[in-house]
């Protein structure tokens, strides 16, 4: 991608009724629009990193045994009223509208009991256990309160898994994995040495549900971390009891402000019950399907990457989720060095480097510079009159202090290495 024909450009200011680190940054680095509080379009450089994270957690779910699926965001009432979630004093969030017949829809905050609906249709006997099916889709919640950028929105994209099992131990054996798979995701991501396993309430589903909290000061909820053994305890059943119960040392745990980047709740029959999810054993009996829902926000983890891996000059991407590997930078308007800097351009794409190039004439070193360290793409290649001289083109990393010159065949190899 020329630069000169990017769609978006940068900006030296973020909205002024925007708070939140994450969503300054990427609207200064033109990665999001705001369209309203909490709710936010991907432009081209977003969304390439979005995507990015959705293929991260693809391969994780796929790993695990999950398909994919997508459902709809419009809901029939009578889908959620057998759980009680349709009633707005049980589930205060609902968007609801109706369609010109009167008949009176939501559009989806979740998805527990439309996925228990299908599931309905293809599913009797025990032959056809265990499964699990999962979405990237988008839902939309009235939340009284948006002001942490893209990691709470009213408007977001979810990865929503959901498991069905004949009985508890075989669930319990899917939900290890999943959260094996959830600790994988957050690593490739870039932010595993900040996330943590975290024991929250279950509600009314088990003693416990499960999150993944990443360390920020930016984040909504107040953690107990245990750093030796990389677990945590929410604030909400943070009691001695509790404590006690998991075997973890008061002394030892650190008081810390996170934000939940996953989820993973058992929830037992609640679902198959009230939608008559069940199945036969091998005896010919009618047993409730135990469920489990496993959710990520690819959104508020692209959030949080940016609250906890940026400085004073703008976002550092992992390599993993970054739009682009390498940004190249040709510096001044002398027509060797445009050449030079095409040149190198072509090779890179030669070998299948994913790079932004700076192209634009009239624009200073100094600026070019300046919007490089806010994009915060991994590798900044520079051509310009000093790398010419030396036979070659200046290389540095997004966190490094200094760059230095390399031949255009050592930077080649250095990237594809």
């Amino acid at each position: 991608m020329r630069q000169s024909k990017l769609f978006t450009k940068t900006k030296k200011e973020a909205p002024s009724d925007e708070v939140s680190k994450n969503a300054e940054l990427l609207i200064r680095g033109g990665f999001i629009h705001k369209e309203m509080a909490g709710v936010y379009s991907y432009l081209p450089l977003g969304l390439r990193v979005i995507k990015k994270i959705e293929n991260i957690i693809r391969e994780e779910m796929n790993a695990i045994g999950g398909q994919e699926v997508v459902l709809s965001s419009l809901q029939e009432k009578e889908t959620w009223e057998p759980t009680d979630q349709w009633d707005d004093e049980k589930v205060d969030v609902w968007f609801k509208t109706k369609l010109k017949s009167g008949t009176e829809l939501g559009l989806a905050v979740t998805h527990e009991a439309a996925m228990t609906k299908i599931a309905k249709n293809f599913l009797n006997s025990y032959r056809d256990l265990p499964f699990s099916i999962y979405q990237f889709q988008t839902k939309f919640r009235n939340e009284i309160r948006a002001k942490s950028g893209i990691m709470r929105c009213r408007e977001f994209e979810m990865k929503d898994l959901y498991s069905f099992c004949k009985d508890e131990e075989e669930h319990n054996e899917f939900y290890e994995k999943s959260k094996v798979a959830y600790q994988k995701i957050f690593q490739r991501a870039g932010i595993g040495h900040l996330t943590y396993f975290t024991f929250a309430s279950g509600g009314m589903f088990s003693k416990f549900s499960h999150e993944f909290q990443t360390i920020t000061g930016a984040g909504e909820d107040t953690i107990y971390v245990d750093e030796d053994k990389s677990i945590a305890v929410n604030k909400e059943v943070y009691n001695d009891e509790v404590i006690s119960s998991l075997g973890l040392d008061k002394e030892k745990l650190v008081e810390k402000r996170a934000v939940e980047v996953g989820n993973i709740f058992t929830l037992g029959t609640r679902f198959s019950d009230a939608l008559d999810l069940t199945y036969q054993t091998e005896k010919g009996e009618k047993k409730s399907v135990f469920m489990g829902s496993y959710g990520i926000g690819p959104g508020r983890l692209m959030g949080t990457v940016v609250e906890v891996l940026s400085d004073d000059k703008g976002i550092i991407w992992p390599e993993t989720i970054a739009p682009f590997k390498v940004h190249l930078l040709s510096l001044g308007d002398d027509e060797n060095i445009k050449k030079e800097a095409d040149h190198v351009y072509d090779a890179l794409i030669s070998k299948n480097i994913e790079v932004l190039f700076d192209d634009r004439s009239g624009v200073s070193p100094g600026e070019k510079f300046a919007d490089a360290d806010l994009l915060g793409i991994p590798y900044r290649i520079v051509v310009s009159s000093r790398s010419m001289k030396e036979n070659g083109v200046e290389i540095k990393k997004r966190n490094e202090e200094k760059g230095k010159v390399v031949s255009l065949e050592e930077l080649l190899t250095l990237l594809t290495a």
